[in-house]
């Protein structure tokens, strides 16, 4: 197993491994709350739904479930769009589950969105708050500090737990990664945020075509 943990799909599939090696089991966010031995992939997705497909397959492929957190309200992708259909769809299909990334303080959900919810940048007044209807990922009984790691930013703020994970250190874990930062290429986060301008650019340029514009 490589050492360098950066933030590549490559390292991404070692965390995986690493996860598989310590006998963790792929867990969602379901029942009374986590188990010892889950493993609960959560990824937040704020920018990208193409950097969040990216992931999903390489997740199936290694055997993975992850819940997704999408948006209604994003300023970057639209789920009512035929490509945010056709993204939910393939989640769907590839045996992920779908929460809400939701905009405090509008939780409206509908039957695209299991019964469970992330807040998007929250503030701690209600970011642990329970939510009536739906699992707060955040809500206690689902987070402890110990068994939580979150990528934000493109900084591990505990440090990369694919060692933890590989030697079974974690009773459980909730393992938060933002699929953009692990999609496209940078050392630093304004480095792969560049990468994603530059990667959506190509995107919509290929859209505007789609959409009968002349770009001669």
């Amino acid at each position: 197993m490589s050492t360098g943990c950066d933030f590549s799909l490559r390292h991404y599939g070692e965390l995986l491994e690493a996860a598989r090696a310590g006998g963790y089991r792929f867990a969602f966010f379901e029942g009374e709350g986590p188990r010892d031995g889950d493993l609960l992939l959560r990824h937040d997705v704020d920018l990208s739904l193409e950097a969040a497909l990216a992931l999903a397959r390489l997740e199936a492929e290694a055997g993975a479930r992850a819940t997704y957190f999408l948006m209604r309200e994003s300023v970057f992708y639209n789920l009512d769009s035929a490509v945010g259909r056709a993204a939910v769809e393939e989640l769907r299909g590839l045996g992920h589950r779908i929460g809400l990334h939701a905009v405090y303080p509008n939780a409206e959900s509908d039957a695209r969105f299991e019964p469970v919810l992330a807040w998007h940048n929250p503030d701690p007044a209600y970011m642990r708050a329970p939510v009536p209807g739906r699992v707060n990922v955040m809500q206690e009984g689902w987070f402890d500090p110990a068994t939580y790691r979150s990528d934000s930013n493109q900084r591990w703020r505990s440090g990369c737990p694919h060692e933890a994970l590989a030697a079974a250190e974690f009773p459980w874990l909730q393992l938060l990664t933002h699929p953009e930062i692990w999609a496209y290429e940078g050392a630093t986060m304004r480095e792969t945020m560049e990468s994603f301008l530059d990667a959506d650019r190509a995107v919509r340029l290929e859209r505007l075509r789609n959409d009968r514009i002349d770009l001669s």
